[in-house]
């Protein structure tokens, strides 16, 4: 089974009970689907995934409590029709954690690893019509791909990268990007020159800003009061929408927040699982 991220932090405050309704919007590899499932007893876990492949996987891991797992491809702002093909109107609570799963990082033919040979392609969902990291690559303007990675990935050096980028088109595979990245700005420390130039092309091209902003929005209206939604970040820019969003439900008099400062994993979890050490939890209680 997966080692599932701040898994006892998220059974804290998600606080599942046994006849609940819950959405695990971001099922992954179904290690937080299975310990919610655990608790719901005689309830039902709502456990979605936009990536058909990895929630083949969650089926696999959690095929023990599928009597009361239901699975939807979705993605978050297909939430509200996921609930109604499982004929709920509101759940009990709603789990986001907006890691990237092993699985995907790990397959090169998905195109998100930097260290192996694979098509430019990082979209979540195959199936869609998304331009992928490749058409991104080989089609933007300059300016535009230095703004993506500046404000994507948060990269200092992106208007050198993108400047190698165009002139190094066309670039298809997964290792010419990194080694034209590397070699427009060198390594200057433990972690390879192209992971924030990666993970920008990442988020632009499966929209993960967007698709973020849809279950802040739709989160609300998903779960009913007394209800929990739960939500793991790890990038300062997923955080920050968060932490905003949730101290506006506050300031409206619509939640309670049950996370004042953000929850870090301890120091044991990271020692055992060094892919949580930048997880970020925050929580809230719907009124």
């Amino acid at each position: 089974m997966h080692f599932p991220v701040m898994s006892n932090e998220v059974l804290e405050y998600l606080a599942p009970r046994a006849d609940g309704v819950y959405i695990d919007a971001t099922a992954g590899l179904g290690g937080l689907t299975a310990a919610i499932a655990q608790r719901a007893e005689r309830g039902l876990v709502i456990a979605c995934d936009r990536d058909a492949e990895s929630l083949e996987l969650t089926r696999q891991n959690t095929v023990q409590w599928a009597d009361r797992i239901r699975y939807c491809q979705a993605r978050f702002s297909d939430l509200r029709q996921a609930l109604n093909g499982c004929g709920v109107e509101r759940a009990d609570g709603l789990l986001g954690d907006l890691g990237v799963s092993r699985y995907q990082l790990t397959d090169a033919a998905r195109g998100f690893s930097l260290q192996a040979e694979g098509p430019l392609d990082m979209r979540m969902d195959r199936t869609s019509q998304e331009p992928t990291a490749a058409e991104i690559v080989n089609t933007s303007a300059e300016k535009a791909l230095a703004d993506l990675i500046f404000q994507l990935g948060q990269e200092r050096r992106a208007r050198r990268i993108a400047r190698a980028i165009v002139r190094a088109r066309p670039i298809q595979s997964t290792l010419h990007l990194a080694r034209v990245v590397e070699l427009a700005a060198p390594r200057t420390g433990r972690i390879h020159p192209a992971t924030q130039t990666f993970m920008a092309l990442r988020i632009a091209v499966n929209q993960e800003q967007e698709e973020l902003d849809r279950l802040l929005e739709l989160g609300p209206e998903l779960v009913r009061g007394g209800g929990r939604i739960v939500i793991i970040t790890f990038m300062s820019l997923e955080d920050r929408k968060v932490k905003h969003a949730f101290q506006g439900l506050a300031r409206a008099g619509r939640a309670r927040l049950l996370t004042k400062h953000v929850v870090k994993p301890t120091w044991e979890e990271v020692q055992q699982n060094p892919a949580s050490r930048s997880a970020k939890l925050r929580a809230l209680e719907l009124l």
